[in-house]
């Protein structure tokens, strides 16, 4: 069964876009060029230019054509932390764009149980670790774990890698804070649409 995660009780409401400042306009106009509407926490996030400027500029490094980590790589990373943070939005947008990126929904609908699947390779199995012992509650990243990482990935790779999982985590954690919705990009299964309601147990 599938359902489209769509909802609009969000907890801080988005203002007219023509009631912000006029630089910030030209992000609004490519986001509704790129996804064809413009992204809710945009304009949350907008409602202090200074701080979405800052944001905005952040993720297009860590999101850039020439990262050194693989484009699949830094979809598997937002998905997955966005499941375990529970963000309706986060799971929607990055969940689409992962399937993009690998040509099919079958990571997508693997990952949240992804020990257990067949699709991942070694260096991914190593990334997920680390996304999960960075995100989870309660849990480190042990002296192990750090050195199976330098088997896919150099210093600065890493310092990349951990940015990218710690923005994400900001981002998600915003997102669900505050509850904004899904919008529509991607259709799951019903169980990897709800947030995992024990993600941090």
């Amino acid at each position: 069964m599938f359902k489209l995660c769509l909802d609009y009780d969000m907890r801080v409401t988005e203002k007219p876009v023509s009631s912000y400042p006029w630089y910030l306009r030209p992000f609004f106009w490519n986001q509704k060029r790129k996804y064809g509407q413009i992204l809710k926490p945009a304009l949350i996030w907008a409602r202090v230019p200074r701080l979405f400027a800052a944001i905005a500029i952040l993720y297009g490094v860590l999101d850039r054509k020439g990262s050194p980590i693989d484009p699949v790589l830094r979809s598997l990373i937002t998905v997955r932390v966005s499941q375990i943070n529970g963000c309706r939005f986060c799971i929607d947008i990055n969940s689409a764009v992962l399937a993009k990126r690998t040509g099919s929904m079958n990571k997508v609908e693997a990952l949240e149980r992804w020990q257990e699947s067949e699709l991942f390779d070694n260096k991914e199995r190593v990334v997920l670790e680390y996304v999960e012992a960075m995100t989870y509650t309660g849990r480190q990243v042990d002296v192990g774990l750090s050195q199976r990482l330098y088997e896919y990935f150099n210093e600065d790779e890493i310092v990349e890698l951990t940015g990218l999982i710690a923005f994400q985590n900001l981002s998600s954690k915003f997102n669900s804070a505050l509850d904004l919705p899904a919008q529509g990009f991607c259709r799951l299964p019903e169980s990897a649409a709800r947030p995992n309601e024990n993600s941090n147990d």
